[in-house]
Formats: structure tokens, C-alpha cells, sequence
């Protein structure tokens, strides 16, 4: 455990595989300057996920404890199963991105140590057992960044936002999932230009996404909008039966090796979003406004809602920021100013802003999102910038890594061992 000099600092030391107790963290009833405590803190570090173990770090063990200071900087003690770890800067990443947006934190330090040998017998012991005993809770590989769209209200353009950053991002040559959670109002398979039915696996009891090839890369599709006859099918379902369907998509589908999972969320927070948070701890969520004060504000409950459940807000995107002519004058319909202050609200960056482009609305109806056909208008720009932004904010996992080969190597120990015993 780390010395500190501050005053009375909160301090936690889980024992190696314990799992603290906490509570969530209520956003919208704290002040601007109230503080986490170590609760908090090992809450959202629920989130940080090993991505070859397949376990939590908190979980392994390796998360050893959290210290909170007054002036709001939180020292998070971790432990790597090997020192010289390449996956340790993922770690040091997602452990900052997590942390650093509770509120009330002003910076986060991680001091790095090595498991002993024990608590390395303990975490691979956990890790087998896990690999072995229980199948996993979805069926997203663990090596995927999520990131859900989410939004406070309908028709702010969230299913556009999604549909061309997953474009964008299959042009890059990366396997990206769309998850089309919207159950009422499916609209991503007709955006994409994607149909048929969604087929099962022969000998298995598992959905295969509808895929489609973009440039190198590919897009895996699922949406309830293929397993409706038409279109026009309303869904007159209630909140149990919608977060069924929506289990089904996580649990029931075999998704590829995605480098990315993107989800259309409903807009608001009923049923659904909050099943998918619980079930995807590790995802993190982006939220979709437009410049309209009132937008702002239901915009800011969405994201109480993902940090009640420990998800890292993880910016901002103002659409429909403003219409410009063909003469680049600009004139903002809808108002100015939301995206921002939105972003200053929840201490997190505005990604970009995407101008009204009737090319957005064609490439939609078309099925061919504006980044891919007509894509030199200024949406088109905006999004490829804010694909950008994506990115370097949710980086995709390096995989050159070390807690593989110790893996390997104690399934092969174990293998051994068992062919001697017999």
C-alpha cells in the first residue's frame, strides 16, 4: 500500500479474488464538489477488463486498493501478473478513463506493482475456473471496445451518428458490430442497406449477425428489423419482454472477433438501457444532443443513468449543430451552445459537431451512410473527425500480450499434470 502524507485518506486493500460491496454512485444527487469514495473507485474498476483472462481486474485480484485524497486526486494500487506487461498501458488507459470520470476527481495516479507468486496462482486459479466452468455472460469477445450511442430524447440523429462512425470505422479495415437496441424503432438495417433474415448456427443454438463488406473491413449487423416480416411492423411490446430481446442479441449471437461493438441505444432510460449496462460493464457511453438547451438537459439524465451504473461517459456529439449553404453561411436553426455546455457539465470533451447535410438524410434512406457515398459534404468531414476522436478515446486493444503466454503456459502445467496423474 502506498504511504501518502494528506490527511485521513480513505484507503481499500481487497484481499486477491474479493469483490468489495458498494453501492452506485448517485451523479445527479452530488455537488459539483463532493468526492467518490473507495467504493466508487473499485466500482468503475469493475469495468476494466483483462482482455485475454477475461475477468475484471478487481475480480483477479489485481486491482489491490484505492486511496481518495481531499483534494480529489484518487491513487488506484495495480498489480500486473509480469512487470514488464505490454497490455499495461490498455490498463493504464481504461484504469485513468474510469476513474477520472467519477465526479469530484481532479486527477488519477496508478502505482504499478507485481503480484507474488501466490496472488499470480490465485488470479490464473480464478481465470481457469471462469474459462472452464461458466460460460460467460454474452457472447462479446472480450478483446471488443463497446461503445453505446445514447440519447435523452428521440430524433436528435443518434442512428445516423451510429451507423456512419461503424461505417467509418469498417473503411479502416476493423470488424465492427452494430447492435440496433432501439427495438420500437428499428431503423439501422434500412441505413445501412443490410437485409435479410437473421439465420441460426446448424448444430448450435446461436443468431448470426447479417454482415456486410465495407472497403477491407466488415460490418456484423443485428437489429429486430430483420426478424420482422415488414418494415412497417410496429412492436407493441412492454420493458420485460423489450430487455429480453435485448439479452438475446448479447447472450444469443455469435459475434465475430469485433474490434469495436457499437450499439443504438433507445433514447431515454427505461428498461433496456439499464439491462445493457448491467450486462456490459465494460462498456462506455457516448451521448448524442443538439444544440437546443432543452436537449441538453434531458441529455444529462442519460448519462446519470450510465454513471449510476459505473459506465465512462466518454464524450459528447452535438448534431445538427447548424444548416450551412452552398455560400458557407451558417445559420443555426436549433439553437447553439448545447453540445458544449453539455460537455462541461459532465467534465467530459464534445467530440465534434455535425452540421445539418442532406446527404446524411439521402445516404439513410439509400443505404449507403454519407461517409461512404457522398462523403465530402460537411457532415461527412465532421464524422470522419469524430471516427477520429473515437479512436484515440476508446483505442482498440493491443493483443501482443503477456498474460497469454501465462495462460498458455499454466492450461499446458495443468494438461501435464493431469496426463501424469493418469
Amino acid at each position: 500500500m502506498v504511504l501518502v502524507s494528506n490527511p485521513t485518506p480513505v484507503v481499500s486493500s481487497p484481499t486477491p479474488g474479493q469483490t468489495p460491496t458498494s453501492q452506485p454512485l448517485e451523479a445527479s444527487t452530488q455537488g459539483p464538489t463532493s468526492l467518490p469514495g473507495v467504493e466508487d473507485v473499485m466500482g468503475v474498476l469493475r469495468g476494466v477488463i483483462d482482455p485475454e483472462l477475461g475477468s475484471d481486474i478487481v475480480e483477479l485480484g489485481m486491482a489491490r486498493g484505492a486511496v481518495v485524497q481531499p483534494d480529489g486526486l484518487v491513487e488506484v494500487n495495480v498489480a500486473l501478473t509480469t512487470s514488464g506487461c505490454p497490455l499495461r498501458a490498455q490498463i493504464q488507459r481504461d484504469v485513468r478513463a474510469r476513474v477520472g470520470n467519477l465526479p469530484g476527481v481532479t486527477k488519477v495516479k496508478i502505482h504499478w506493482s507485481e503480484l507474488t507468486q501466490e496472488q499470480k496462482a490465485t488470479a490464473m486459479a480464478k481465470a481457469r475456473f471462469n474459462v472452464s466452468q461458466n460460460a460467460p455472460d454474452t457472447t462479446v469477445p472480450t478483446t471488443t471496445k463497446v461503445v453505446m450511442v445514447a440519447s435523452g430524447k428521440g430524433g436528435v440523429g443518434k442512428s445516423s451518428i451510429t451507423v456512419n462512425l461503424a461505417a467509418e470505422l469498417a473503411q479502416r479495415k476493423m470488424r465492427v458490430g452494430v447492435m440496433d437496441a432501439d427495438i420500437w424503432g428499428y431503423s439501422v438495417p434500412r441505413m445501412l442497406g443490410v437485409e435479410g433474415r437473421l439465420a441460426g448456427v446448424e448444430g448450435e443454438k446461436k443468431i448470426v449477425p447479417n454482415e456486410k463488406q465495407v472497403g477491407a473491413g466488415v460490418l456484423e449487423v443485428v437489429s429486430m428489423g430483420f426478424l420482422v416480416d415488414k418494415e412497417e411492423t410496429a412492436l407493441m411490446w412492454r420493458g420485460l419482454i423489450l430487455n429480453r430481446a435485448v439479452k438475446h442479441f448479447l447472450e444469443d449471437v455469435r459475434w465475430g472477433q469485433l474490434d469495436y461493438l457499437l450499439i443504438d441505444m433507445p433514447p431515454g432510460t427505461g428498461d433496456v438501457q439499464m439491462g445493457i449496462a448491467k450486462m456490459l460493464p465494460q462498456a462506455e457511453m457516448v451521448v448524442v444532443t443538439t444544440p437546443a438547451r432543452s436537449a441538453q438537459k434531458v441529455a444529462a439524465r442519460v448519462a446519470s443513468m450510465g454513471r449510476s451504473n459505473y459506465l465512462r461517459i466518454a464524450g459528447v456529439i452535438e448534431n445538427m449543430s447548424e444548416f450551412v449553404d452552398p455560400q458557407g453561411n451558417s445559420y443555426p436553426i436549433f439553437g447553439s451552445g448545447g453540445g458544449k455546455e453539455l460537455a462541461e457539465e459532465l467534465g467530459v470533451s464534445l467530440w465534434g459537431q455535425v452540421p445539418i447535410d442532406g446527404s446524411v438524410a439521402t445516404g439513410g434512406d439509400e443505404g449507403t451512410p454519407t461517409v461512404l457515398g457522398q462523403g465530402s459534404g460537411p457532415a461527412a468531414q465532421a464524422l470522419r473527425q469524430i471516427a477520429d476522436r473515437l479512436l484515440e478515446e476508446i483505442p482498440k486493444i493491443d493483443m501482443a500480450g503477456c498474460t497469454a503466454r501465462i495462460f498458455e503456459a499454466a492450461n499446458e502445467a495443468l494438461a501435464n499434470l493431469e496426463i501424469t496423474a493418469s
